[in-house]
């Protein structure tokens, strides 16, 4: 079995502990050679600032490449495509492109009367520059606001035909799930690279939770699994095997990247890919 190239994702910190949480993370995994880092904007847009400081910090101080996300949220066009330019000038090149979800309490997306009124919009104009290597989201399960699997697929290929060359995909809990969305992409004559996204699971019960809103399929044998994994007091030790075998599978079906979703805690992640091979290749002081 080859040994993958990865990636990692953080959120911004929100606090000085948070500021913390997040340099221990990055000095735990950075070591790792991701091939990038990206780094998330909240729902609404609400750490917009906090996100831009994170990516600019993490380009100059920790030697690895960073992909700045970035959404139609509540902004003009001239004010994402600012922001987009302020990363450029300071030499981060990859984009994360994404509608946004909503802020908190509003019941779906609206877009800024000047705004970009969808993903792919926001893409053309980012492609447009000549500045960036664009990645986008899939989803292996259906949006909740799509219709089916194949309106998932199908737009997916307008952002790529708009310019994007990566796809990053939310979570799944099933190797299977990727599979069948790949092979639809690719019966569709979606050309771009297709990263699958990995949640190790540090909380259950948050994970689930999570996973509901925003559509991923919770298969029956994981609830059991969890069930008797709490009360054997074994909840980590199944989270990594079984984050190991999902991510095994995908690359004995010829998966060649993971994207981890670290939620700002390494260790997990740090013990998959340890499993998987990926072990460290410099040192911290290399990395900073």
């Amino acid at each position: 079995m080859p040994t993958p190239r990865v990636s990692f994702e953080f959120f911004p910190p929100q606090s000085l502990e948070a500021s913390f949480r997040l340099w221990d993370t990055l000095g735990t995994l950075a070591p790792l050679a991701p091939e990038f880092v990206s780094v998330t904007y909240g729902a609404g847009g609400t750490t917009r600032d906090l996100t831009h400081d994170a990516v600019k910090t993490i380009h100059a101080n920790y030697g690895v490449k960073v992909a700045a996300h970035l959404t139609c949220v509540d902004a003009t066009r001239e004010e994402t495509l600012a922001i987009a330019d302020s990363y450029a000038e300071a030499g981060v090149n990859r984009i994360v492109a994404l509608r946004g979800d909503p802020p908190k309490g509003a019941d779906g997306f609206r877009a800024h009367p000047e705004g970009f009124a969808s993903s792919v919009e926001l893409v053309k104009a980012l492609a447009d520059t000549g500045k960036f290597e664009i990645a986008v989201g899939a989803y292996p399960d259906p949006h909740p606001e799509a219709d089916s699997l194949a309106a998932c697929v199908e737009y997916l290929k307008r952002k790529v035909d708009a310019g994007a060359s990566t796809a990053i995909t939310q979570f799944f809990f099933e190797a299977d799930t990727f599979f069948r969305f790949r092979d639809a992409c690719a019966d569709a004559g979606i050309g771009a690279t297709i990263i699958p996204g990995i949640l190790p699971i540090g909380n259950w019960t948050r994970v689930r939770n999570f996973a509901t809103r925003c559509g991923a399929i919770v298969p029956a044998w994981l609830d059991e699994a969890y069930a008797a994994a709490t009360r054997d007091g074994r909840e980590s030790l199944l989270s990594t095997a079984l984050c190991t075998e999902l991510c095994t599978e995908l690359l004995e079906g010829g998966v060649e990247d993971l994207h981890f979703y670290t939620l700002n805690s390494p260790d997990l992640t740090r013990d998959v890919c340890a499993a998987l091979g990926v072990t460290p290749r410099v040192t911290l002081a290399e990395v900073a």
